[in-house]
């Protein structure tokens, strides 16, 4: 077994949650990422799926259990050494988390920086070669044409791609991806899915993709987990999913669709 090691990128182990008030979001949460995999997670609504995803990168503090990424604790990471795993690993948000008044341009850039630093945009100050690597990034995601547009101009299929874009500025390893089609058409939700699926295939990089949709995890997904209540539920590919697994995660009422 421990050969097979080196190919573990992320370890969770007994990740719990409880917000204040005593609401309980995750418990006991156990599972390995291998390098390369795209992993979809999903649920109802209110499983943990968003709390688990930023947990990983700390941007929510587990109250118990721990998050290995690469043999590094991130859990017991300190502020410098959090800053440096977090390059790492770009976030895709649900509801794309731009700074609606800056050019797309800048939104990209600010991947470099990570994605939890407030002060970039005070500073605005890139390298060429940091503004050449934002438009190729922009290129990738067919938008490079709208660059000096402000972010609130663009649709929300559009918004997300800029999303996209500023996630790969960070050169990640892995990419967390929150809900990433949930505002958006199905038919746009497609186009997005495949751009990850491209960065998963080509670039290696490990994607961790929290759906709604059935279709979309058997399409792009090559591992499943599930949640329900906060607790793992499934842990399989996704054609391993039949009717029994399929109520046991969403519910004894739950209905399959197409």
């Amino acid at each position: 077994m421990a050969h097979s090691d080196q190919q573990i990128q992320l370890e969770i182990k007994n990740l719990t949650k409880v917000y204040e008030g005593g609401v309980q979001a995750l418990t006991n949460v156990s599972f390995n990422v291998h390098k390369g995999e795209f992993l979809a997670i999903i649920g109802l609504s209110g499983s943990g799926k968003s709390t688990l995803l930023r947990c990983i990168n700390r941007l929510v503090d587990p109250t118990a259990g721990s998050v290995v990424f690469n043999g590094m604790s991130v859990t017991g990471a300190t502020d410098e050494e959090l800053r440096l795993i977090r390059r790492k690993i770009g976030m895709v948000f649900q509801h794309f988390n731009l700074v609606s008044r800056s050019s797309v341009l800048t939104n990209v850039l600010a991947g470099r920086l990570g994605y939890a630093n407030p002060a970039w945009s005070l500073i605005n100050r890139f390298s060429d070669d940091d503004i050449r690597l934002a438009m190729t990034q922009l290129e990738r995601v067919g938008i490079a044409d709208k660059a000096g547009y402000r972010a609130d101009e663009l649709s929300g299929g559009q918004q997300q791609r800029v999303g996209v874009a500023r996630a790969l500025m960070q050169d990640p390893e892995i990419i967390l991806a929150d809900e990433p089609v949930a505002s958006l058409d199905p038919v746009l939700a497609h186009s997005i899915m495949q751009y990850l699926e491209e960065i998963n295939k080509k670039d290696g990089v490990t994607v961790l993709c929290s759906l709604h949709f059935l279709d979309l995890v058997h399409r792009y997904s090559d591992r499943v987990i599930a949640l329900n209540n906060g607790q793992m539920v499934f842990d399989g590919l996704p054609s391993e999913i039949d009717d029994i697994k399929f109520k046991e995660i969403y519910g004894k009422d739950a209905e399959r669709v197409g």
